[in-house]
C-alpha cells in the first residue's frame, strides 16, 4: 500500500479485534516489512475473550480468558497502554492524544474501538443495582451485588440478554427475570416456534419469561426495588442487568470529523478506510455494507484485510455471511443463511421442519422451490448438524432426493468424514479464522498435524468460538482414510487404545481398578474421558459395585451419586417399575416419600415416576423409605438400562395377540444395571399397532400371531431413527437369546457414549453383518457372549440397596462428613464467589 519503510501504526482499541489485528500483521509479515506498532487499551487488563465471558462465572480466571499475555505485546515489539484511552486525534499533524497526556505519531490509524451496551432512556436506570454487562469489570460488580440480591431481572432477550440470565442463574438468585420488548426471544435469530421452544426450555430451568414488555421506569429510592411496565405492571426485583443491544463507539471519530453514520458507526469502505485514508475502522464501530457486523468471526475478517493491506495486498472485505451457533444455557440455538425466507418473501422457497416439544427440539431449514438448493434455516435444541447445513447452503450444494434428512439423518448413515470430503476446496471450515478446507487438508496430508490441537498451533482453526471442532475432526479422518492410513479412535492422550482393544485388554489382565489398569496400559494422571469410559468397561466386565474399591472418583457425577444432579444442585431420584406395572400400594409410598421430603413428581415417557428436589444428604433415607416398599434403583443416573415400556397387551387390549407387559417385565428384570457404552432403552408392543413405540428403541420387540418380532438399533430424541429388524417370528427363548448377543456386542464394540443407533449405522456390513454374528454366529462367539451376559445377570446388585446397608457408602452422601445426618434447619448457606445460593437445609 505505500513504500514506506519505517511506517507507524497506531490501533485504538485492545479488544478482540484489536487484538486481532496485531497477530495478523506480525504473522503476516513474512517479507520482514519495518513499522513500529502502539496499542491503547481503554480497560486494564490485555485483550480478553468476550464470546465466552460467561464462563467467568463459572469458575474460569481471568488469566483463562486471556487472548495472549502481556509478555507477548513486549516479544513482538508491540508498545502497549492499558487504562489510558485515546482521547483526541489531530489527523492534521497525524498524533494522536491518550488520556494520561501521552502523545504518538501515526502513519495509519486503526480504529478498534468496538461498542458499548445499549442504555435506554428509562427513568431511574441510573439506580443502584443497574448494570451492564460487557466487561470483566462488569461482571465483578454484578456478582459482588448479587450477593445480597434475591431477585434478578434481565433487560432484553437477545444473545447477550440470555447470556446474562445465565449469569443470573450462575449467581444463585431465588429469581431470574427475562424481559423482552418484542414477542419472541432472539427475533433476529429464530421464528416464532423456534422461541416457543427456546422459551419453554429456559423456564424449565427456573426463568420467568415476559414478552411485548415495554419498561417505563426503574422504581426505588436509591436502589432499584422493580421494573414498572407500559401496561402498568410491576415487576418487583433488586437487581437487573440491561443488555438490550449495542452502540457502536464512534465519538472519537466524530470529534475527529471522521464521517459516521446517523444511527451510529464509522463509515468505511470495502478496505474498511474512513473518510480519511490513513484511518481504518474495524470491528463493531465500523459501518461496512451498510451494516454493522457485530459478531467476531466478520470482525477478524475485518482485521485480516486491513493487515494485508496495509503489507501491499489489495484484499476486499465482503459481505460477511451472519449464520451463527452457540449454547444458550445448554441449549444450542443456531441460524444459518436466510432463516426467514418464506416470511420476508426474498426467496421462492418451501420449508421443511421438524418439532419435537418433548425433547425441547425445533428444526427448519428453506429450501428453494425447485428442491435442489438449501437458502437457510433454523436449529433449536440440537445444531449437531449445523456446520454441514451451514456449508450445504453456502457452497450451493445440490441436496439429496429427500431433503429432510438433512435435519432427520440419512436413514443408511454415513462414514466418518464423508460428508465434509465432499465439499469444494474453498468452502470455510473455520470462519473465525477464514481457514479454508483445502489449507486444514494440506496441513493434514502434507505437514503431518492430524490431531486438532496440532491444527490449532498450525493454523488457529478451532480457537475461535469452536464451532468447527466437530468438523475439523471429521475432515482429519477423512483425510487420513483417502491416503489409507489406519484410524485407531484411541481412548485419549492417556491410553493409545481403543476401548474394544482396552476393554480386551484389561479381561485377559484381570484387572479390576483404574489404577491398576493406567499403570499397565496407560501414561499420566488420567482425565475426564477416560476416567468413565474405564469406569464402564470395569462395570461391564465384573459388575462390581461402582463406588468401592476407589472407583466412586472416576465415575461421572450423576453415577458418583446413584442419582442425576438437577439445576440448583439438588437430585431427582427415579425408582425401577418394570414394565411400567406398579400396584397401588407401591403408588402410595411413592406419594408418601415425595411430601416427607417435599420432592416434585412427574410420570415420565418411559412409564416411570421422577422425584425432582431431592438434597444429597436426604438420598439414602429415601432410597430406604422406597426399598422397604419393594422398589430398587431405577439406574437413570447410569449408562445402562433406563426402561423397558410396554402396552397392556392382550390381558386388557382387544387387539394384543401376546402379553407384551409380562415379557416387558421379564426384558427389564433380567437387563436391570447392564452397564454399557450409552444408556438403553426397551419396548415391548402386544400388536403391530405398537403403542409401546418399540421401534424407537435400542432394542424393541413386537407382538406377531407367531411370536415376536425383534427390532435393534433404534433412537428417539433429537435425531429419530427407526430401528431395523434383526428376527421374526421367534418365540420368548430365541428372541432373549438373540438379545443377550447383540447387547454384549454392542458393549465389547462399541466407542464411549455412542447410542446403538449410530454404533449400527457405522458398522461394518451394518445389519447384514449384524445379523450373521447374532444370528448365524459367523465368528463363533455366540456361546462367549451369552455366558458373559448371564454372568451380569446373575450378578446383580441393587446400587441402592448397598448403600443403604453400608456405613462406609452411606457417608459418601454427607454433606459433609462432621455434620450430622439429621441438619439444623436454622443454617443456610451464604452465597460467596463461585457458590451458588443454596436453599434451607432440611
Amino acid at each position: 500500500m505505500s513504500d514506506n519503510t519505517n511506517r507507524r501504526i497506531v490501533v485504538i482499541g485492545n479488544g478482540m479485534v484489536g487484538y486481532k489485528f496485531c497477530e495478523k500483521l506480525i504473522a503476516k509479515n513474512k517479507n520482514g516489512h519495518h513499522f513500529s506498532l502502539t496499542v491503547f487499551g481503554e480497560e486494564p487488563r490485555v485483550a480478553y475473550d468476550r464470546v465466552h465471558l460467561s464462563a467467568y462465572f463459572a469458575g474460569k480466571s481471568a488469566d483463562d480468558l486471556t487472548l495472549a499475555p502481556e509478555r507477548w505485546y513486549a516479544e513482538n515489539g508491540i508498545d502497549l497502554y492499558l487504562t489510558d484511552p485515546v482521547v483526541d486525534i489531530d489527523r492534521e499533524r497525524k498524533q494522536v492524544r491518550s488520556h494520561h497526556g501521552l502523545v504518538v505519531p501515526y502513519d495509519y490509524l486503526i480504529l478498534a474501538t468496538g461498542s458499548g451496551a445499549f442504555v435506554p432512556s428509562v427513568a431511574g436506570v441510573e439506580k443502584d443495582g443497574v448494570f451492564v454487562y460487557r466487561t470483566i469489570e462488569d461482571l465483578d460488580f454484578i456478582q459482588s451485588y448479587a450477593r445480597k440480591a434475591r431477585k434478578g431481572a434481565v433487560l432484553g432477550g437477545g444473545l447477550l440478554g440470555l447470556e446474562a440470565a445465565k449469569a443470573l442463574l450462575d449467581l444463585g438468585l431465588e429469581e431470574a427475570h427475562v424481559v423482552e420488548f418484542a414477542p419472541r426471544l432472539m427475533p433476529r435469530q429464530i421464528d416464532d416456534a423456534g422461541s416457543g421452544i427456546l422459551q419453554r426450555q429456559l423456564e424449565s430451568l427456573g426463568l420467568h419469561i415476559h414478552l411485548s414488555k415495554s419498561t417505563q421506569e426503574i422504581t426505588g429510592d436509591d436502589a432499584i426495588t422493580g421494573m414498572r411496565f407500559a401496561d402498568d405492571s410491576l415487576l418487583e426485583v433488586d437487581m437487573l442487568v440491561i443488555s438490550a443491544g449495542i452502540r457502536p463507539r464512534d465519538e472519537l471519530a466524530k470529534a475527529s470529523g471522521l464521517d459516521t453514520h446517523p444511527r451510529g458507526g464509522i463509515l468505511v469502505n470495502n478496505f474498511l478506510q474512513t473518510s480519511d485514508p490513513t484511518i481504518f475502522a474495524i470491528g463493531e464501530c465500523a459501518v461496512v455494507h451498510h451494516m454493522i457486523y457485530g459478531l467476531v468471526a466478520p470482525g477478524y475478517e475485518m482485521a485480516d484485510v486491513v493487515a494485508s493491506r496495509l503489507l501491499g495486498d489489495e484484499k476486499e472485505f465482503k459481505p460477511f455471511d451472519m449464520s451463527t451457533k452457540l449454547k444458550l444455557i445448554g441449549t444450542d440455538v443456531a441460524s444459518f443463511g436466510d432463516p426467514f425466507a418464506a416470511e420476508s418473501g426474498t426467496h421462492a422457497c418451501r420449508t421443511i421442519v421438524y418439532e419435537n416439544r418433548a425433547k425441547g427440539v425445533y428444526k427448519r431449514i428453506n429450501v428453494s422451490a425447485d428442491g435442489k438448493e438449501l437458502i437457510g434455516g433454523i436449529l433449536v435444541g440440537d445444531a449437531e448438524q449445523y456446520n454441514m447445513l451451514l456449508q450445504t447452503c453456502k457452497n450451493k450444494t445440490i441436496l439429496p432426493p429427500d431433503p429432510e434428512d438433512l435435519i432427520l439423518g440419512s436413514r443408511g448413515g454415513e462414514d466418518a468424514g464423508a460428508g465434509v470430503m465432499s465439499l469444494p476446496d474453498d468452502a470455510l471450515i473455520c470462519s473465525c479464522e477464514a481457514i479454508t478446507k483445502a489449507m486444514l487438508c494440506h496441513e493434514i496430508s502434507e505437514k503431518g498435524h492430524n490431531t486438532v490441537d496440532a491444527l490449532k498451533k498450525s493454523t488457529k482453526a478451532c480457537t475461535g468460538c469452536g464451532g468447527c471442532t466437530p468438523m475439523v475432526k471429521d475432515l482429519i479422518l477423512g483425510v487420513m482414510k483417502q491416503q489409507g492410513v489406519y484410524v485407531r479412535n484411541i481412548l485419549c492422550e492417556h491410553f493409545d487404545y481403543t476401548r474394544q482393544e482396552l476393554l480386551d485388554l484389561v479381561k485377559i489382565n484381570n484387572l479390576k481398578s483404574y489404577g491398576s489398569i493406567l499403570n499397565q496400559f496407560g501414561h499420566g494422571d488420567g482425565c475426564e474421558v477416560c476416567k468413565p469410559a474405564v469406569a464402564s468397561i470395569l462395570a461391564s466386565l465384573w459388575n462390581e459395585n461402582i463406588l468401592e474399591k476407589g472407583r466412586a472418583t472416576i465415575q461421572d457425577s450423576n453415577d458418583r451419586f446413584l442419582a442425576n444432579i438437577q439445576k440448583g444442585g439438588t437430585y431427582s431420584v427415579v425408582p425401577r417399575i418394570p414394565g411400567g406395572e406398579i400396584s397401588p400400594d407401591k403408588l402410595i409410598a411413592i406419594g408418601q416419600v415425595a411430601k416427607r421430603y417435599g420432592l416434585y413428581t412427574k410420570i415420565t415417557g418411559g412409564q416411570r415416576i421422577d422425584l425432582f428436589g431431592a438434597h444429597v444428604g436426604d438420598l439414602p433415607r429415601i432410597w430406604e423409605e422406597l426399598i422397604a416398599a419393594g422398589f430398587e434403583s431405577g439406574h437413570a443416573y447410569g449408562k445402562s438400562l433406563r426402561t423397558v415400556k410396554s402396552c397392556v397387551g392382550s390381558t386388557w387390549c382387544r387387539y394384543g395377540v401376546q402379553d407384551s407387559v409380562s415379557f416387558a417385565i421379564e426384558i427389564e428384570e433380567r437387563y436391570k444395571g447392564i452397564r454399557s457404552p450409552h444408556k438403553l432403552k426397551s419396548g415391548v408392543s402386544g400388536c403391530v399397532r405398537e403403542c409401546a413405540e418399540a421401534q424407537s428403541k435400542d432394542f424393541g420387540i413386537i407382538a406377531t400371531e407367531k411370536g415376536w418380532n425383534l427390532y435393534i438399533g433404534g433412537n428417539g430424541g433429537s435425531k429419530p431413527q427407526h430401528a431395523q429388524l434383526l428376527a421374526s417370528d421367534v418365540d420368548k427363548e430365541t428372541c432373549i437369546r438373540y438379545i443377550d448377543r447383540f447387547l454384549m456386542f454392542y458393549i465389547k464394540t462399541a466407542d464411549p457414549l455412542t447410542r446403538t443407533a449410530t454404533w449400527l449405522n457405522k458398522l461394518d456390513g451394518g445389519m447384514t453383518y449384524l445379523k450373521a454374528v447374532v444370528i448365524d454366529d459367523v465368528l463363533g462367539i455366540a456361546a462367549d457372549l451369552e455366558r458373559e451376559m448371564q454372568l451380569l445377570v446373575d450378578t446383580f446388585k441393587c446400587e441402592w440397596t448397598e448403600v443403604v446397608e453400608n456405613p462406609e457408602l452411606r457417608q459418601r452422601f454427607a454433606h459433609f462428613v462432621n455434620v450430622p445426618e439429621q441438619y439444623d434447619p436454622t443454617v443456610q448457606f451464604d452465597a460467596l464467589r463461585d457458590q451458588k445460593r443454596a436453599k434451607e437445609w432440611r
